[in-house]
């Protein structure tokens, strides 16, 4: 047929079509275009013939018309199809997954700018309403579609989580990027417990080892719950570098703030000597982070704000607004001990501060971010700076603080000085396993420093979520490792 349509052609001659391929052309046009529904709610392909593939929200049925809303999880809305009642099956129910072949066309709805005027309709996969634990037009509490870890992505509220999720990780490597820093792949499987409080998940194979050492790896080997001692070594060739990846704790906690399994954003800075220059990347991270979720998520973001935590946009709005306090461990105790607040744990100077002391701080401090410097020395992990210059023995660290959550970011500037990090290794007996950390000070160390983020607090933070198994797609805690 294309054989026949094309002429031939002499130097100089005119082109012209023939009806054969005149017709080819025509039916091309005709070919129905794949069509996002957020591309499709943008009116991208108005007037043309267009796929549509999705599940279906509603469904409503008339004597000579057919209505139903399909969501493929571009958007949070949902695009309107028309049909003839003709088209309708018993299979096309809520929750069923569908193809929809049509012409896409204005709407004469004020609330939805296109609908599509369907010509074909197939039933890709079939679901029972019934037995479907999500209801419509229901709006489910978090504690129900918790239970549902494979199917929750189904509801309006989680499918905006993840797009908002997706967003604020996007955001965080743009930052980075941006700022100069190098993303570094640390590795999840390690012989190191960075923070030295021993919850550790150990690692080994379930194939035989040999009887001379059971061992995979010939040591002991873990999940990792930092990234941090291998973005230091990273660091003394790059000065600026960062990571973002899972990370685990074997903490026996059922709290709203502790998982598992949880994602870490850290950082490690070299050629600083400022525990400043910490707080102003994570400031600015912040900021730059949340300014562009709510940009490009507005209406997921929205939906939080409206239904899920009412009230919570002012706070969200304040955070950006006001430069973050900053005020050192010794005023936080203080500001504990003059309170009238009925503590559980204690508040004298040396304690570690806990969820209830940070989130009466913040409140104290008018419900916003503060920053928390120079904790006592004995409460930090060995890598952390002295600071000798100090009245009272305490290290170069520093917390963010934010309001709902209590603690979202931590870090410290590291020590540096072989003789001072070689004797708090001796005294905690640890010298012989960081051997080669001590290396990292005999070849070319530099002051340097750096924090982590924990990434599900981040989204707790911004839009108000009480429960940080909420804002996870498959929380991972004590008990509890369905799928």
């Amino acid at each position: 047929m294309f054989r026949a349509a094309v002429k031939t052609l002499s130097v100089g001659s005119r082109v012209s079509l023939s009806p054969g391929l005149s017709e080819i052309r025509h039916y091309c046009r005709k070919i129905p275009t794949k069509v996002r529904i957020s591309e499709a709610l943008s009116g991208v392909a108005l007037g043309a013939d267009v796929t549509i593939q999705g599940w279906v929200r509603s469904v409503r049925s008339q004597k000579e018309n057919l209505f139903f809303h399909v969501n493929d999880g571009s958007s949070l809305q949902s695009l309107q199809i028309i049909a003839s009642s003709n088209l309708n099956s018993p299979l096309l129910t809520f929750g069923s997954a569908v193809e929809v072949r049509g012409v896409l066309k204005k709407s004469t709805h004020p609330k939805q700018p296109f609908e599509v005027e369907a010509e074909d309709i197939q039933i890709v996969g079939e679901c029972n309403p019934v037995e479907f634990p999500f209801k419509i037009k229901k709006r489910h509490s978090p504690e129900y579609v918790r239970q549902f870890p494979h199917l929750r992505c189904r509801t309006n509220t989680f499918s905006s989580l993840l797009r908002i999720r997706s967003e604020a990780t996007a955001a965080i490597h743009s930052y980075f990027k941006e700022h100069g820093f190098v993303h570094i792949h640390t590795p999840v499987i390690t012989s190191n417990d960075c923070e030295g409080a021993g919850e550790l998940f150990q690692v080994e194979a379930t194939c035989p080892q040999d009887s001379e050492n059971h061992h995979f790896f010939s040591v002991p080997a873990y999940l990792t719950v930092s990234g941090q001692l291998h973005l230091e070594v990273m660091s003394g060739a790059l000065s600026k570098v960062y990571t973002f990846g899972p990370t685990f704790r074997a903490e026996n906690s059922q709290s709203r703030r502790h998982l598992a399994e949880f994602y870490m954003v850290e950082a490690e800075i070299s050629f600083t000597q400022s525990v400043e220059d910490l707080t102003k990347v994570m400031e600015d991270m912040f900021r730059t982070a949340t300014e562009q979720v709510w940009a490009q998520c507005a209406e997921d973001v929205d939906l939080f704000y409206k239904h899920v935590t009412p009230g919570h946009r002012e706070t969200a709005e304040a955070m950006l607004k006001k430069k973050f306090t900053i005020i050192s461990y010794s005023d936080a105790i203080d500001i504990l001990q003059r309170s009238s607040e009925n503590f559980v744990f204690p508040t004298d100077w040396g304690c570690d501060l806990q969820t209830e002391h940070e989130k009466y701080l913040v409140k104290h401090c008018g419900n916003l971010p503060i920053f928390v410097t120079d904790y006592p020395y004995d409460i930090k992990p060995f890598y952390a700076r002295d600071n000798q210059d100090h009245p009272q023995h305490t290290a170069a660290a520093v917390d963010l603080l934010v309001p709902g959550v209590g603690e979202l970011c931590g870090g410290s500037l590291r020590e540096e000085r072989l003789d001072l990090l070689t004797t708090r290794l001796e005294a905690a007996g640890l010298e012989d396993t960081y051997r080669w950390y001590l290396d990292l000070r005999h070849f070319g160390s530099v002051p340097h420093g750096g924090f982590g983020m924990g990434f599900e607090r981040y989204l707790q933070c911004i839009l108000g979520i009480d429960n940080i198994k909420d804002v996870i797609p498959f929380p991972r805690f004590s008990h509890s490792c369905l799928l």
